[in-house]
């Protein structure tokens, strides 16, 4: 019976859940020990004979969970098992040849590596998606004026489009993390007990080569038993990342919601419930379970740290913990990037709002506008920024510009075609539009290394 969520499937697709599946772990392992096996038998270590009996089992499937479980029993030791039950369908002239020169943790450490190649493959093409969807958002809404706020306060004005731009910015930028790094954390190791190759001698960086090229990993240029777990915190780290990116859009989407602001909201289908007691409630839900599970990634991160420091050649204080923080952190940014790509897909945006909100402080939006008109009709900038806070902070019912109509000081500096302009919206997106076509451009350049990169494996 499921105890995790993540295991009763309420996490993450189907396709990223099999990938840490018991049945898929010993396919990733088995197919490292056939991969090495061919390997030195390709630069004859061992027998040719011995390395396709070893190759014959594997893809004939001939090596069962269920007998390596009855295995661990006996020795208590998962990859001494897998080894095990390997030997026992194959002849007594090959069972010698079987992890020739190797050790568990180059079994271990390689097919971690497989597994994080291979969910690579699903969150690099999700957070593709979720880029690109934002970038569409972004070009229509890019001369659509709003609020621009900081310290929860209107400041100025911003471009709509320009927050879908940012979002889409860093994600292609973790695109660029994610392959720029895969050189340090997919790694391969068939370099033995203490990262000399002892028993394979002179040849072992050869097979490792091999293997290497054949797994579509890149070789470890040193190593102790283990693959150095700076490798796993960088990409625990970069998961981690992203799943903040991921907050950070939630988070604004959480507050664009509020009944008070209103500019936006998540997709609510026919039939769904957003409170069981209210039922007039659009609950954000998505965004604030990508809040929530945002902070179960984060402290993962902690967790890969603390396995850097291993006493001498290695220990095992950290194969226990990386059973969970490897498959949930994987997991979990799956079912955020698929959560989050739903919510901006079927975004609802309420243009007359985002208007409304523009306008909601009576014109005081526009004091930016106003100072930089004064500074270029040559009053000193403290003096007309004083101004402008006099009048802004005034006790009266008048809106800012008729304040300012009203003011005996810059009435005289302020004619109406100068507050005309300054009080219209669309007059103050600036580099908005440029910004995001720049935008645009990277997010292309981007998706075209990611095709090379691919293609190139």
């Amino acid at each position: 019976m499921p105890i995790l969520p993540i295991d009763s499937g309420r996490y993450g697709s189907t396709e990223i859940r099999k990938i840490f599946e018991e049945n898929s772990r010993l396919k990733y392992q088995l197919e490292f020990e056939t991969s090495v096996a061919m390997a030195q038998a390709q630069i004859r270590m061992i027998p040719k004979d011995a390395a396709e009996e070893i190759n014959n089992a594997v893809v004939a499937n001939l090596v069962s969970l269920e007998r390596i479980k009855e295995l661990e029993t006996i020795s208590e030791h998962d990859t001494a098992a897998v080894i095990e039950a390997l030997s026992e369908q194959c002849s007594s002239t090959t069972r010698p040849w079987i992890h020739y020169g190797l050790t568990s943790s180059d079994v271990v450490d390689t097919s971690i590596s497989m597994q994080i190649r291979d969910v690579l493959v699903l969150v690099e093409s999700k957070i593709l998606t979720l880029t690109e969807t934002l970038l569409d958002k972004a070009s229509k809404f890019a001369s659509q004026p709003a609020v621009g706020r900081t310290h929860g306060q209107h400041a100025s004005i911003i471009s709509f489009g320009l927050k879908f731009a940012v979002w889409s910015l860093e994600l292609a930028k973790h695109l660029e993390r994610i392959e720029e790094g895969k050189k340090r954390y997919l790694i391969c190791k068939t370099l033995g007990v203490v990262g000399t190759g002892s028993l394979m001698g002179e040849r072992a960086l050869e097979v490792q080569n091999l293997v290497s090229k054949k797994l579509c990993l890149f070789p470890i240029d040193a190593g102790t038993q283990v693959v150095s777990r700076e490798r796993l915190a960088e990409i625990q780290f970069i998961i981690a990342l992203v799943g903040c990116t991921l907050d950070k859009i939630a988070t604004e989407i959480r507050n664009l919601q509020r009944t008070e602001i209103g500019e936006l909201s998540e997709p609510f289908k026919t039939g769904q419930m957003g409170s069981s007691a209210v039922p007039v409630k659009r609950n954000p839900i998505k965004s604030e379970r990508v809040s929530s599970l945002a902070r179960l990634l984060r402290p993962l991160v902690i967790v890969s740290m603390e396995n850097i420091p291993l006493w001498h050649e290695r220990d095992l204080t950290n194969s226990a913990n990386e059973r969970f923080t490897i498959p949930m952190g994987s997991i979990l940014i799956d079912e955020m990037l698929s959560s989050m790509i739903k919510v901006i897909s079927e975004l609802r945006v309420n243009r007359d709002k985002i208007t409304a909100n523009i306008n909601l402080t009576d014109g005081k939006i526009y004091a930016e506008f106003v100072l930089d008109e004064l500074i270029k009709k040559g009053i000193p900038r403290f003096e007309a920024y004083r101004d402008v806070q006099r009048i802004a902070f005034s006790e009266t019912s008048l809106t800012f510009v008729d304040a300012i109509r009203q003011d005996s000081k810059l009435a005289n500096l302020l004619n109406e075609h100068d507050l005309a302009r300054i009080f219209n919206p669309h007059n103050h997106l600036a580099a908005s539009i440029k910004i995001i076509t720049n935008v645009s451009k990277l997010v292309n350049r981007t998706r075209r290394k990611m095709s090379f990169n691919n293609y190139s494996k």
